[in-house]
């Protein structure tokens, strides 16, 4: 949808708009927001609201610490799940300088420069994300567990699926909001779920995935239900994941990825794309994968990849995979994200390094043949591919022997963020958990 400044006053006073939030994130993906009455409205809108950026994560912590907010008049929606009289909407802000430039410490400013770049070589991407979560329940303090009454698996429908009413009125406030949602179903582990939405420009696709978890926590609440997008809640079963699939065409809408001459029916720009995020997929697994827990899911044996791989037949070990049914719509799929990234960094990232690829041609590895969903990490040893970082610690290691990750976020996020999970990474290994105490207790 494409509004002017007199479309949003239009919309705020028939639909009875009280409040909008001017809503941003920090560096971590954490939403943030300054919200205005209506009447401040335009001020917003010409770009005249300034907040004090030294208190978000990541941002400037000097004097000169006072910044705008630019908002995205398109991403203009109100909330369906607030009150119905003095409603509640929204608009995506970037944020500005008080100089009028862009902060390049706003991840969304991160992200417009890689689509920048892109278009410059007449390159335009479409992504879209498969974000997986979990519905537990409250305990009688209405504090959130990891328990769950049902028993559901893939594909199930109820009664095995409880979460069915859930994930329809999820669907219904999404739609409200401008989402094209093609599919939605129960996922491989108890209580896990699965709600897919059709594939948009970048920025909008990470505008999206920040309301998709807003609205699935907020909802899931309304039916008594915890969401959560944590990789690995439980042991023993399959974690919660976030596929981003990528699609690219030309200035003419021709697609770049596919090639109706390759036996297998993908471009050399697709292979080149590929080559690139592979080359630089371990320092960007900080991002894409940025907490302790997120590498409890990256284990074999729990339909998760955990190797430096590719594949043009579908093989779900591999990192990447080329899905089947390939024609005009050819896209690449990365699997290894999860839906606790900041998304405007994950994607930034994984573009910057396919666009990498392409414009230096490199070649792609040879493509994962086995299938090592259920290797030991002795045959992952024995095989000619590396592995995906096994823990934070690892990861961060990765990430500081990677100089692309930090040319693409600059010196100030990149140092920030690394910061921050070096101390996360520090915490963890200072703490003793129940797993060492039942483990080692009664031996020693």
């Amino acid at each position: 949808m494409k509004y002017t400044k007199e479309d949003i006053y239009r919309i705020v006073e028939e639909e009875d708009v009280a409040f909008i939030r001017l809503q941003f994130c920090d560096i971590f993906g954490t939403p943030k927001n300054i919200a205005i009455a209506a009447s401040q409205l335009e001020s917003a809108l010409s770009n005249e609201c300034i907040f004090d950026g030294i208190s978000v994560e990541g941002f400037v912590r000097s004097q000169d610490s006072d910044m705008y907010l630019y908002p995205d008049l398109d991403s203009f929606e109100i909330y369906p799940w607030r009150p119905q009289s003095g409603k509640v909407a929204r608009m995506f802000c970037s944020v500005y300088t008080m100089d009028r430039k862009p902060f390049m410490g706003d991840p969304r400013n991160i992200l417009k420069k890689v689509t920048r770049k892109a278009g410059e070589l007449g390159i335009s991407f479409k992504i879209n994300a498969e974000p997986e979560f979990f519905l537990f329940d409250y305990d009688d303090e209405g504090q959130p567990t990891t328990s769950t009454r049902e028993s559901g698996g893939y594909f199930d429908v109820a009664p095995a699926d409880q979460g069915e009413n859930v994930r329809r009125d999820i669907i219904l406030n999404l739609e409200e909001m401008g989402f094209d949602i093609y599919s939605s179903h129960h996922e491989i582990a108890p209580a896990q779920h699965e709600i897919d939405f059709k594939a948009e420009d970048a920025e909008r696709v990470a505008d999206m995935i920040m309301t998709f978890r807003m609205a699935v926590k907020t909802i899931a609440k309304k039916h008594g239900l915890y969401a959560t997008f944590l990789p690995k809640p439980t042991e023993g079963i399959s974690g919660s994941g976030m596929h981003i699939n990528i699609s690219a065409t030309d200035a003419e809408g021709n697609d770049l990825f596919a090639a109706m001459n390759d036996a297998d029916n993908i471009s050399d720009n697709a292979r080149h794309f590929i080559a690139g995020v592979l080359r630089h997929v371990k320092g960007m697994t900080l991002i894409t994968n940025p907490l302790v827990n997120s590498y409890k899911r990256l284990v074999p044996g729990y339909d998760a990849p955990v190797t430096v791989s590719w594949s043009s037949a579908s093989n779900r070990s591999a990192l990447i995979r080329v899905p089947q049914g390939r024609s005009q719509g050819t896209r690449i799929e990365m699997r290894n994200p999860d839906a606790t990234c900041n998304p405007y960094l994950a994607i930034a990232l994984i573009l910057a390094a396919g666009i990498e690829g392409i414009e230096k041609k490199m070649e792609a590895p040879k493509e994962l043949s086995d299938n090592l969903g259920h290797a030991t990490y002795e045959q992952l040893r024995s095989s000619c591919f590396e592995t995906l970082p096994m823990t934070l610690g690892e990861a961060i290691s990765a990430c500081e022997d990677d100089p692309f990750v930090k040319e693409i976020l600059g010196e100030s996020v990149y140092n920030r963020f690394l910061d921050a999970k070096r101390a996360e990474w520090k915490d963890f290994r200072t703490c003793v958990t129940q797993w060492e105490i039942t483990r080692y207790l009664g031996k020693f």
